[in-house]
């Protein structure tokens, strides 16, 4: 069971004795609406749990009500250099209080004149709620348990996403090298505590810290923000009735730094149990039995990751844990250090904490043995930490966006009513118009705003973006090229989550390029995150990401079946430190833009190769001399202005050598890493658009009478509104599916889902656009509605990204290997 703040207190220890007098003087000239008068009654009791700054409840009486307060100071007697500084407390407290949504006590004052009660304090707010010393939650319900850990998870990624130069505390600490200060920190206190006859030192904590030393991420070298520095569960003040954080307490250890520290020491009750009755060290509930309802530790890190946009930390967890054990051994010592002189504010509770430090450090070094510690990838969130709010309710089941995707969805969703259903009209009358080759400024205003509000690049796989983050980024986390953070490197998201934020933008075909999420450039700076050298990744991936060029990919040739790639007959030659290309492309996508500026061309550097290892791609600028941009090419009659599809004539295009991607001969093995997240890209647009043509549909039938009665009361509309439901939610479903698999299983081994995603989609979206547009009458083939564009663009990929007959023929093939097993 939780206990409640008042069940705290106890009488004011003796060593902790103050001049109560003294304070009253001082509290009613600087705390606002301290009571005055010299008829108040004043008590003051100690806060038994924690072991860190005495911590006490001021009550004052007057007049039948009784005001509290609570006032936190340092120990009496000598203390560590730099330890126990209330002033920085204060600070922080003060900071976030004022200016964050951040859940912390008011601050009313800060006494630095030791004459007042013997040592600095600051006074704040009391705050009455529970708060949870056994992580294990005794007493709750497993729902509760569940809420629990999920708003720490939540508060911690708030706390750890404040702004700290917006609100003061840029220069609360410093923010590069935080372990290795840490370590070194640490390892100073640890040593100035110990090593007399009364408290020995133990050479396996000094052996620890050389570990912990060798192994300090690359990551901690750059800054993050503000770091709590004790960050538990019992250092977190719960509301009375509701599971929500009413405060954060004890601010000691706060400064600037490494935040992934704050979430392994608030892990650390998976891992050892230290048990405040009988002060010992046990093994952690992940080790025992984790109580029904609390997450596992990996779901609680999945909760906390998806809230912050933290990248899943598996490959440095050991040593962040390590870490937390070592500075909680050293803290130990230290407290142990004060009870032998008779200061320790936890009193008798004090007495083991010695024993305490070395049982955690033997439980640091049996973590480092352990084999594994965290699987590679987050978990599949469960189903009760998430809602799913499609269109039509809010239930459960497998595929339920995260709180994080939620978040992004309902912006982008507002987004869209807001910015990009509005400038429909504006842009179709441009691309209607003898300027149709221009792009309208109000695109470009609305690609800012997207960036601003955090929707840019989402669609980018959080592993493509770790490789480009190593390549790109120097040291300082900064770009090589103009020192710019890596804010265009997406959300994190995987291909599963992407799903859901990109069937909302296939309702538009306006939208996917405000997000820079359009094809062909998501296909293309995929190839380039993931083949791409640095010098290629500068030049061309750089501005790509940064929405100030666009691509197109040539692939497609008039005079061959291009579907089956080993037909293409377009030669890349080397001469010397060049490349010539000769060839005819068509269906180049993008390559009527005013923006493109560079093409990624698949041709053959070797006819006499293995018919698989004869076709490279290489990258050409648009400008090199020898491109000529033939005509731009009607799809059903829309031209697409000002993206456009091109035929595009290679004349004698020498480029550098330089410029192949990944090495001659891998054209092949490149389009099929580009085409799997592409293919699906399509097919997630694909449910958006049919969900908007669901939606015309239904309005219209609402609106429009024919024989007598509102086509909705129809028979005939409500069979085939019913049976276009049905499909629209079978396609989707396997849409998730073949995204789940991709990030799970990898592109080969979901290439079966995923062509049956990429045959079923757009069939699925022609036939209700087609029930849509037969709703509209007249209106429906008619440029008047987005339906006749929307069905040309699902049944032109029936055609692009390989015909329906070639993904059923790799179904097919799978299920006869599967039968021949």
């Amino acid at each position: 069971m939780a206990n409640s703040t008042f069940d705290l207190l106890g009488q004011v220890q003796a060593a902790h004795q103050f001049d109560h007098d003294s304070l009253f003087h001082y509290a009613s000239a600087h705390v606002p609406g301290f009571p005055s008068s010299a008829a108040s009654t004043f008590t003051v009791k100690q806060f038994g749990h924690g072991q860190s700054n005495p911590t006490f409840l001021l009550e004052v009486g007057n007049g039948g009500s009784v005001k509290r307060y609570v006032l936190r100071k340092k120990p009496p007697g000598k203390l560590l250099q730099s330890a126990h500084a209330v002033d920085r407390e204060y600070q922080v407290l003060r900071a976030l209080g004022e200016r964050t949504e951040i859940p912390v006590p008011k601050v009313f004052c800060l006494c630095r004149d030791a004459s007042v009660i013997g040592t600095d304090f600051y006074i704040m707010e009391f705050l009455e709620g529970r708060i949870f010393i056994d992580p294990k939650l005794p007493g709750l319900a497993p729902e509760r348990r569940a809420a629990i850990y999920r708003e720490t998870a939540k508060v911690l990624a708030a706390l750890h996403s404040v702004d700290v130069d917006a609100i003061g505390l840029g220069k609360y600490g410093r923010r590069n090298n935080y372990c290795k200060r840490q370590v070194e920190r640490w390892t100073k206190q640890y040593i100035a505590s110990t090593g007399d006859s009364r408290y020995p030192s133990n050479p396996k904590m000094l052996e620890l810290a050389h570990w912990l030393q060798q192994h300090i991420p690359s990551e901690d070298s750059s800054g993050e923000g503000i770091v709590h520095g004790d960050f538990r569960i019992d250092n977190v003040v719960f509301h009375p009735i509701e599971d929500r954080v009413i405060g954060i307490l004890d601010w000691e250890l706060s400064t600037l730094g490494n935040q992934m520290t704050d979430v392994a020491y608030s892990c650390l009750a998976y891992i050892v149990d230290i048990n405040h009755e009988n002060q010992q060290v046990g093994k952690g509930f992940e080790l025992t039995r984790i109580p029904e309802g609390i997450p596992s530790q990996a779901e609680y890190l999945a909760e906390y990751c998806s809230a912050s946009g933290k990248p899943w930390p598996a490959a440095v967890w050991k040593f962040y844990i390590s870490l937390a054990m070592f500075r909680g051994a050293a803290i130990y010592a230290g407290i142990y250090s004060r009870w032998l002189m008779g200061n320790a504010s936890g009193g008798e509770r004090a007495r083991n904490t010695g024993k305490q430090a070395n049982d955690l450090v033997d439980s640091a070094w049996a973590y480092i043995a352990r084999k594994a510690v965290l699987p590679n990838h987050p978990p599949d969130p469960i189903a009760q930490d998430y809602k799913k709010q499609f269109d039509g309710g809010n239930e459960s089941g497998r595929f339920v966006p995260s709180e994080k995707v939620l978040k992004l969805r309902n912006r982008l969703v507002k987004f869209m009513e807001d910015h990009i259903y509005p400038m429909e009209n504006e842009f179709y009358k441009l691309a209607q118009s003898s300027s149709r080759w221009t792009v309208h400024p109000e695109e470009e205003s609305l690609k800012e705003l997207a960036k601003k509000e955090g929707l840019w690049n989402l669609w980018i796989p959080f592993d493509s973006a770790e490789r480009a983050k190593k390549i790109l980024f120097d040291e300082s986390n900064r770009m090589d090229t103009k020192g710019e953070h890596d804010q265009f490197l997406g959300a994190g998201l995987s291909n599963l989550e992407y799903g859901y934020l990109c069937e909302i933008m296939g309702r538009s075909v306006w939208a996917p390029q405000v997000f820079n999420c359009g094809a062909p450039d998501t296909g293309n700076m995929e190839v380039l995150l993931r083949y791409g050298n640095k010098e290629q990744l500068l030049q061309w991936l750089v501005p790509l990401l940064q929405g100030k060029i666009r691509s197109g990919f040539a692939m497609t040739e008039p005079q061959v079946a291009s579907s089956d790639a080993t037909n293409i007959e377009c030669s890349i030659k080397r001469e010397g430190d060049s490349y010539v290309i000769n060839g005819r492309k068509w269906w180049t996508s993008g390559a009527m833009d005013p923006r493109c500026k560079v093409l990624i061309v698949m041709g053959k550097t070797d006819f006499t190769a293995a018919n698989h290892k004869q076709q490279s791609m290489i990258l050409v600028d648009i400008q090199t001399p020898g491109v000529h941009i033939k005509r731009p090419l009607m799809v059903f009659g829309f031209d697409d202005a000002p993206h456009g599809h091109a035929e595009v004539v290679f004349d004698n295009v020498r480029v550098p050598a330089k410029n192949i991607l990944l090495g001659e001969g891998r054209g092949f093995e490149i389009a099929q890493g580009r085409l799997g997240p592409g293919r699906l890209h399509h097919c997630m647009r694909l449910i958006g658009a049919s969900e908007r043509g669901m939606q015309m549909m239904v309005q219209r039938a609402l609106s429009r009478r024919a024989f007598g009665k509102l086509i909705a009361e129809q028979g005939s509309f409500r069979s085939d509104i019913a049976k276009c439901r049905i499909e629209l939610e079978k396609t989707r479903l396997l849409v998730l599916e073949a995204a789940d698999q991709l990030d799970r299983l990898g592109n080969k081994k979901a290439r079966g889902t995923i062509a049956m995603a990429k045959v079923a989609a757009p069939n699925m979206a022609l036939m209700v656009l087609d029930k849509a547009m037969q709703v509209h009458g007249a209106a429906g083939v008619s440029s008047d509605t987005i339906l006749a564009h929307l069905w040309a663009t699902a049944r032109t990929l029936r055609i692009a990204d390989g015909p329906d007959e070639v993904h059923l023929g790799t179904i097919a093939k799978l299920e006869l290997q599967r039968a021949k097993l």
